[in-house]
Order: C-alpha cells, then structure tokens, then sequence
C-alpha cells in the first residue's frame, strides 16, 4: 500500500483549482469517468491452480508475504492478514487494507479467484481492486504464486472488522490523471502479462523486484520531490549509480540500507520507505535488485 501512496503527485491538480469555475465540471466528468471505470466487468478466466502443503512451498510463500509481497506490513494488510492501519488521506480518501483472513474475505474468494487477483487485480466479481499494488507482485512465476497462496490458506482466521475505504472526488481525479491508482485494474495488460523466471541475483531478475521502487524515486530512480506533493511527504533518494546516488556503494552496503533503515552516513531512512519487507528479502533477492539498480544509468538526483 504504502508504495502506492508515495507515487501522489499534486500539481496538476492544484492548476486546475486555480483555473476557476470549470474546476467543477472537470472534476465531475473526471469523477463520472472513474466511476464507469470501476464498474467495467472484466472477463478474465480462471486459470488453473494446484495448492501444496510441503513445508519448503509454505516456507516459500511465508516469505514472499512478508518480503516482495509486503502484504504484512502495517499499511498493507497487516501482520495477521486481517486488514491493515486506516490511511486517512484527506479529500483523496480513506483507504484501509481489508481482512483477507478466512473469517474475512478470504472465506469468499476460492484458490482461482484469489490468483486472478493477484494477477489481474480483479474481484470476485470481475471489477477492479481499488489502490492494492498487483503490478508490484503480479510478475511472480507460477511456483512463487502456488507457494503464495498455498501459505495465505494456512494463516489462522480473525474476526476483524473492515475498516473504511472510500475514493473522495480528488482521488478519482487524480486516478484520471495516473497521480494515483485507485484503479488498478485499468492499468494491467491482461492480455500479455510479463512474468519473471527462477530468481536469482541478477539485474534481470531484479528488474521485475525494482517496479515497487521506480514509481516513487521517479522512472530514471533518481529521486527527488513528487510534483506537486505536500511538504509532509518525504522527499525520494536518489537509486542510481550517480554520486548523488548509490555511486560507490558495495552490496554489504546496500544491505545494510535496506535491513536496518540507516544510511551510510548513520541517517535514519523516513518510515515511509518499506525498508522492513525489504529486509525481509533474502541474499539472492537482495543482489538482485542491487544489480538491477547499479545497472540504472547514472542521473543527478531530482531527474526523475
């Protein structure tokens, strides 16, 4: 979750507030949009799954959850799988992960539909999935997502309340104007979905790990300010290999950064960044995302 919120960026919106009493009409025929939008019903097949229950798959999804996932983390779905922190994000929304437990939605999804999810980011009842970051994990190779799903069917039920989620009219507007994706079905290529093979510590392999990092350090990875965002929200490093980068730094380094938080120069990472499920990945994963990101042209930061 929180990797999407980071990709907010308001400046386009803030010009249209200044522009005057067409505001009111753009914003309705933008939110009208939307709407249509989610509401389309996509007609994607089930595909075929076959669930384990050998411990290494277990073991394996166990770890995907909590690390590539992120579906663990307190903004996401949090540590039980049964729905996340309520996100308050003013006049875009009100986001809150549901319990996805088997005393939660889970009990209405069967193995199929959940995979379609996870892929497609599509419901149940074939509409979009609002603001759940599918592009970030949807790449997984087959094993990874029988190993994913075999693990979510062991976790215990809890009974928890969905909290709230809600699309204010800015959001819708900003979903229009791909600031922010609410919409996250829209954004899938259903027909030609990419999908990575056996992991290992390459820039290839990292390359599909890296989309949870380029959409908020910018699509060069240089980082810098979101257009347009509140000076509340963090400002974005720089993840190329420029001086004002990752230049210099070995993989004891990296690592380093992304387990404990700190910076090489003894900083604290901003909590925003998910350094606890990137910790959470293990060396293979590690290297190959570091590889991905040494692999990046060398840009000044704030290039994004």
């Amino acid at each position: 979750m929180k990797r999407w919120l980071k990709r907010i960026g308001l400046g386009l919106v803030v010009l249209l507030v200044l522009v005057g009493g067409s505001v009111g009409i753009y914003a309705k025929t933008q939110a009208s949009a939307f709407d249509d939008s989610m509401s389309k019903v996509y007609e994607i097949p089930l595909a075929a799954l076959t669930l384990k229950n050998d411990p290494d798959t277990l073991a394996r999804g166990k770890h995907l959850a909590e690390s590539i996932g992120g579906c663990t983390l307190a903004d996401c779905h949090g540590s039980e799988f049964a729905g996340g922190k309520t996100l308050v994000l003013g006049p875009l929304g009100t986001i809150t992960a549901p319990n996805v437990t088997s005393k939660g939605l889970g009990a209405a999804y069967s193995d199929m539909e959940l995979q379609r999810l996870l892929r497609h980011g599509v419901k149940k009842d074939g509409r979009s999935v609002r603001l759940m970051p599918v592009q970030d994990f949807n790449w997984l190779p087959e094993s990874d997502m029988v190993a994913l799903i075999s693990y979510f069917r062991t976790v215990p039920g809890v009974e928890k309340p969905n909290g709230p989620i809600e699309v204010g009219i800015l959001g819708k507007v900003m979903d229009r104007k791909d600031n922010v994706p609410f919409d996250v079905a829209r954004r899938v290529d259903h027909a030609k979905l990419e999908m990575a093979g056996a992991p290992e510590p390459t820039a290839a392999y990292g390359r599909f790990i890296g989309r949870g990092c380029l959409g908020c350090h910018g699509a060069k990875g240089s980082g810098g300010p979101i257009p347009g965002a509140p000076p509340s929200m963090p400002v974005p490093l720089n993840i190329t290999p420029h001086e004002t980068g990752l230049k210099g730094f070995t993989f004891e380094d990296f690592d380093k950064v992304i387990s404990t938080g700190t910076r090489k120069d003894g900083r604290k990472l901003d909590p925003f960044m998910p350094f606890e499920a990137l910790g959470r990945m293990n060396e293979i994963e590690k290297r190959a995302l570091f590889a991905y990101l040494q692999s990046l042209p060398p840009v000044p930061f704030g290039q994004r």
